[in-house]
């Protein structure tokens, strides 16, 4: 007869990998890390591992998979919470997203030193993709929310999210290049201050928000990334 799989204990199995891998990327760097590590990590055997990935950056993906989890984890809180107004629930999930970096610093600067290379595109594509199938709704649900309050005015709360969705992952991606930038000196801090700022500004004219609505750059923040 076939082995029947348990589907909670080939979850879980399956997580376990992925917390190795994430451990691993932020003490010795995804670079360093082989599948070997992973498997001397768990005493595991390749067969174990590629049951479930097909390689090392089939890992990462998954690994970037949880982030995207992690992602709209917090977006869905902030959306179905029915005692904040829309503003609220962006500030909320943006704050939401920041404390889980500052609380993750260090994996994700090791996971910057790989993720602009050509190698890791298709994972790159793949995070843009899930992010913004899983945020759009999400982010349509607040600006239908606060076009109704009368504190946004967007024409099209569906239109409105995508392009929202599709600026905050530009801003992402801004945000590592400008990472880079600083570590190699070539852009100040208040460069990056009034970039992140322009993104804010145009978060508000999709939103049709009163301008300075969604708050001020978090320079502290700020701050403790690039300086």
């Amino acid at each position: 007869m076939p082995r029947t799989l348990n589907p909670v204990a080939n979850t879980l199995r399956r997580d376990a990998f992925v917390d190795v891998a994430q451990r691993l990327i932020q003490v010795k760097g995804y670079e360093e890390m082989s599948i070997q590590d992973v498997l001397d990590e768990l005493d595991a055997s390749k067969g174990a591992f590629y049951h479930y990935f097909d390689s090392k950056q089939a890992l990462l993906q998954a690994v970037v998979d949880r982030m995207v989890d992690v992602v709209a984890a917090g977006l869905t809180k902030a959306a179905t919470d029915p005692g904040l107004t829309a503003p609220e629930k962006l500030a909320v999930f943006f704050s939401g997203i920041t404390q889980w970096k500052n609380d993750q610093r260090e994996f994700i600067l090791e996971l910057i030193k790989v993720w602009v290379s050509d190698e890791n595109a298709i994972v790159r594509e793949k995070l843009r993709r899930g992010v913004t199938t899983r945020l759009t709704p999400l982010m349509a649900e607040i600006v239908r929310q606060g076009t109704e309050e009368g504190i946004f005015a967007a024409g099209s709360p569906d239109h409105a999210a995508t392009v929202l969705v599709s600026l905050i992952l530009g801003l992402n991606e801004v945000a590592t290049q400008l990472f880079l930038a600083r570590q190699a000196n070539t852009v100040t801090t208040a460069e990056v201050v009034g970039t992140i700022g322009v993104y804010l500004g145009a978060f508000e004219r999709i939103l049709g928000a009163p301008a300075g609505s969604l708050g001020p750059v978090d320079e502290a923040t700020i701050h403790l990334w690039f300086d």
